[in-house]
């Protein structure tokens, strides 16, 4: 990507991205605290936390801080006044309603919404019902492993005391996952958090198996025993056989929703209004530009990540001029969300630009990062659509997950061959133990092959549980070459008196290697599941010469899923109805990937779209019907 790096690098510098005035800066002193820094600048340190996510973990001398320099209260000492930006398509019906004022009171705060009406950007008194106190919103925090009271205090700038008041459950105990009140009163209609060691999660019930005990019991829940069992007050008298207990629901493999039918979305744009999407991208330019180690050219050899997310625009790009040439009325922004695994500038960016007021956002990459953006962005219900995570993530209503998770990718592959009708074997090295667990909990009419005392797969005892007439399909989960080999050439001697076929659950580096023959696993047609597939079509050709023409490269797999991300994202905001509407009613496919999006358990979307594939007699990996 150097050629493409150089020519969009200028650009890029030039797009840096300034603060709103609504904001200030702070420059961290030696031993200031987020509590003092609050203080001083009369906001609470969630206000703070809120525009600079990276300070709930260390807070740096010499760090520059966001201050939000209009909170929405001016105080004096007798009262307190709310004050309310006006933003693009609001009305004095819903602010009014917002903020339960009558028409009459909000004029008489406000006398120039006589004579001008109401316009952007102006700054509303509103009338305070309470003179001396605003209400405060309610925040809550999940508790995380190895989180104190103390910590959890300090981070939002309370006393331990206080945050026992709030929460008089915790005074004994501090369970992992327990949703704690930390500011403001609790929600409305909120029903009050028990003390249950994992308030916030939802559960789902599990049979107990002969030989299990309280302690494995625990361990799979991953929670200490003293909390499983008050999870579970019949376990007090010991673990029996065919006990229901209660196990977290992300212990279990996520049901597959129902497959939705494939359609090609035409764009429909009835209003003609124009559509605003935003990318937020982890481009870095300020890191890049202030590497005085490495060159552009160097940073690229290096930096896999920067190589990511180039290939990911280089192909988002595509699809923007695709819109183009289609006459799609869509208005895109591209911001440098300065992105890594444990920070970015996503809060700064929200509040800079307005991105409340878009019809949608990619990005970012990183999934804490998009959760971040999802929850900025939830009260306005604008869709964020993750593109490249595949973390299970916390449920937020608005976050659209677009690469399948593995365990769906495993749970596709085996309702393919049930489908089919197949004999289903496993071979699991020894080693996998969590894999066998997996099976045994998850996928429970699949046979093990027994093993030889060396690790290694014993033809006869494989053939013993072949079956005739009907497809064998022997899943294979190892990492060892040797055991690899023994297994595949078990199958080839079982081949001219049973169907078989080799299926991994995931594709790895063992199979590439020198030591095993690629015409062997042409011979047992390897299959195993996928998030993309390689598209040999008139179109997928057409796709990939285009590319290589504007970009000097071959498109590689990120490119390809920036161009079938983006583009999706376009023509569902082209369908007259909602985001969610178009997610929840129309699956669809795009050069190599799918986008069968389903509700989560909780809140959210996660895709469903995985490909099964398989290694054909042409050498070609071609799509299992």
């Amino acid at each position: 990507m150097k050629y493409f790096f150089s020519i969009w690098f200028s650009f890029l510098l030039f797009t840096q991205l300034g603060f709103s005035q609504e904001t200030l800066t702070h420059k961290v002193e030696r031993g200031e605290t987020i509590a003092d820094i609050a203080k001083k600048y009369q906001v609470t340190p969630y206000d703070i936390y809120k525009l600079n996510p990276d300070a709930q973990s260390k807070l740096k001398p010499r760090m520059v801080l966001l201050i939000p320099s209009n909170s929405g209260l001016k105080k004096n000492s007798t009262t307190t006044e709310i004050t309310h930006k006006v933003l693009p398509k609001e009305t004095l019906y819903g602010i009014e309603k917002k903020y339960n004022v009558s028409d009459a009171d909000l004029k008489k705060a406000n006398p120039f919404l006589e004579k001008d009406g109401l316009q952007i950007d102006q700054l509303l008194v509103i009338p305070s019902k309470n003179p001396m106190r605003a209400v405060e919103k309610a925040v809550y925090h999940d508790v995380l492993p190895k989180e104190t009271k103390y910590s959890i205090a300090k981070q939002y700038g309370i006393t331990i005391e206080e945050l026992e008041k709030k929460n008089p459950e915790i005074v004994s105990n501090l369970p992992i996952g327990y949703h704690l009140l930390v500011k403001g009163n609790p929600e409305k209609n909120m029903e009050p958090v028990k003390n249950n060691p994992v308030a916030s999660q939802k559960y789902a019930s599990y049979e107990v198996k002969p030989k299990e005990t309280l302690y494995g019991l625990s361990k799979m829940a991953g929670m200490s025993q003293e909390d499983f069992v008050v999870l579970n007050p019949e376990l007090k008298d010991g673990v029996e056989i065919g006990m229901l207990v209660k196990m977290p629901a992300s212990f279990f493999v996520p049901a597959v929703a129902e497959n939705k039918v494939y359609a090609d979305l035409i764009p429909k744009n009835i209003s003609g209004e124009r559509k605003k999407l935003a990318l937020l991208l982890p481009f870095n330019v300020s890191r890049v530009q202030g590497d005085t180690v490495n060159n552009i050219s160097e940073r690229l050899k290096k930096d896999k990540f920067l190589n990511m997310t180039l290939d990911f625009y280089a192909g988002a790009l595509m699809a923007i001029d695709s819109a183009k040439a289609l006459g799609l009325p869509i208005d895109v922004s591209i911001y440098d969300s300065e992105e890594t695994k444990n920070s970015s500038n996503i809060a700064a960016l929200v509040s800079a630009n307005n991105l409340q007021n878009v019809d949608a956002v990619i990005g970012p990459f990183y999934q804490n990062n998009a959760e971040t953006a999802a929850r900025l962005l939830s009260v306005n219900h604008v869709p964020v659509i993750s593109p490249l995570s595949k973390d299970a993530g916390n449920p937020i209503a608005n976050l659209y997950q677009t690469v399948p998770a593995n365990d769906l990718l495993k749970t596709k592959m085996f309702d393919f061959m049930r489908s089919k009708k197949g004999n289903v074997l496993a071979v699991v090295d020894k080693k996998k133990i969590s894999m066998i667990q997996y099976l045994k909990q998850n996928q429970k009419d699949v046979r093990l092959v027994p093993l030889n005392d060396n690790g290694t797969v014993s033809t006869e005892n494989l053939k013993s549980m072949l079956l005739p007439n009907v497809m064998n399909y022997v899943v294979m989960e190892t990492a060892s070459t040797w055991m690899v080999k023994t297994t595949i050439a078990a199958l080839l001697s079982a081949m001219p008196n049973y169907q078989v076929q080799l299926v991994v659950l995931e594709l790895n580096s063992t199979l590439d290697s020198d030591e095993i023959s690629f015409a062997n696993l042409v011979k047992l047609k390897l299959m195993y599941p996928s998030v993309s597939r390689d598209n040999l079509s008139q179109e997928g050709i057409a796709f990939e010469n285009k590319f290589k023409k504007l970009n000097s490269v071959t498109p590689s797999d990120y490119a390809t899923r920036g161009f079938d991300v983006t583009f999706d994202v376009m023509l569902r905001l082209m369908q007259n109805k909602s985001f969610e509407e178009s997610a929840n009613s129309v699956a669809t496919q795009q050069f190599e990937n799918k986008f069968e999006y389903y509700k989560k358990e909780g809140e959210g979307y996660a895709n469903n779209g995985v490909y099964i594939l398989y290694y054909d007699s042409d050498l070609t990996v071609k799509v299992a019907n």
